[in-house]
């Protein structure tokens, strides 16, 4: 029997009894960031894509439950007017701002010589979450290399600050802090360094994709390393936490004198599991949701480099002793989140 549909044609699921088995987009959406917004759905942004020969810039979904969701297209449709000959968008991340929407997001600009292409950091809004988004016509960052890259905006619920986090292209991964706006930084606030890379050279070589979440009596920022993609992938994401959201932040490795801080790590069918958001359900418990690789559909189309297709997992965090921990991605029947 088919299951009821609530006013706005979504399927009306029983929370007791509903399960989910991954992935839960069975698609290219690289790097998601989630938000659950006022109208009762998740929405889930995503790295560019190509999609019947045509890119959309920034990908956008949408969900009721975490585990069906609905492609929604583009939610950067008009490229920013300092990069309309390039294409390159990567790693959005949106916030709620009042009555409208901030994206954050990296791309590289026009004005940046070949080979040495800069990346931005840069912010569109929108008025819905599914956007369209507007560029608000000038990068927030802009260096040479990849250095700028995978925002994440955190709101303290202690203090009321607000921080920016980005990096790291072989770099530190930074934070620091922004004005009220969300738009623009504290004057005179200068970036701090957090999270570093392997000094020696051996995993993880590059750290990226910080998200920072409160949990009890400290903050945890879970970051990914080193190969997102390609012939060489190796991701994982890694975890450290700290008293302070700009640290001094313990890694996981530090703090159990293990070889390595990976909280989430590759399967024989998963590979480089990575680039993930948190969000908590109804019943308070947090989840990960994050992109993988299937070994078993590794690109999109059979001249696209291998191991670029990632996919959409989501998976239950444990806590154990204070540290976050989920090990290999899913792959069998599991309860879903309480929404």
């Amino acid at each position: 029997m088919d299951a009821p549909i609530d006013s706005t044609g979504v399927a009306i699921v029983d929370r007791a009894t509903a399960t989910y088995i991954n992935p839960v987009l069975d698609a290219d959406f690289p790097d998601p960031a989630a938000i659950l917004a006022p109208d009762g759905y998740y929405y889930a942004y995503a790295t560019q894509t190509l999609q019947d020969d045509k890119w959309i810039n920034i990908q956008v979904a949408r969900s009721r439950d975490l585990v069906q969701w609905d492609h929604l297209g583009d939610a950067l449709p008009d490229k920013p007017g300092w990069a309309r000959d390039t294409q390159d968008f990567w790693a959005p991340y949106v916030v709620q701002e009042g009555d409208r929407y901030l994206m954050y997001y990296s791309a590289t600009p026009d004005v940046c010589d070949v080979p040495e292409r800069g990346h931005c950091l840069a912010i569109a809004t929108a008025s819905s979450p599914v956007g369209p988004f507007v560029d608000m016509g000038l990068p927030l960052l802009l260096g040479m290399g990849f250095e700028y890259i995978d925002p994440m905006v955190f709101d303290d619920p202690v203090s009321g600050q607000r921080f920016l986090y980005w990096g790291s292209g072989f770099q530190p991964i930074k934070v620091q802090q922004l004005a009220e706006d969300h738009m623009s930084f504290v004057p005179d606030s200068e970036p701090t360094d957090i999270i570093w890379p392997n000094s020696k050279g051996g995993f993880p070589r590059l750290v990226e994709a910080a998200w920072v979440i409160h949990h009890d009596d400290f903050y945890y920022i879970f970051y990914s390393g080193d190969n997102c993609c390609g012939p060489d992938a190796e991701y994982g994401v890694m975890v450290a936490r700290s008293r302070e959201p700009t640290g001094p932040f313990e890694t996981l490795e530090e703090a159990r004198g293990v070889p390595h801080s990976l909280m989430l790590f590759k399967s024989e069918r998963w590979l480089a599991p990575g680039h993930n958001c948190i969000v908590t359900d109804k019943a308070g418990e947090n989840w990960i949701i994050y992109h993988a690789i299937d070994v078993n559909r590794p690109r999109q189309r059979q001249e696209d480099e291998i191991n670029s297709r990632r996919i959409l997992l989501i998976d239950k965090i444990q806590w154990r002793d204070g540290w976050p921990f989920v090990g290999t991605p899913s792959d069998d029947v599991r309860d879903a989140p309480v929404v």
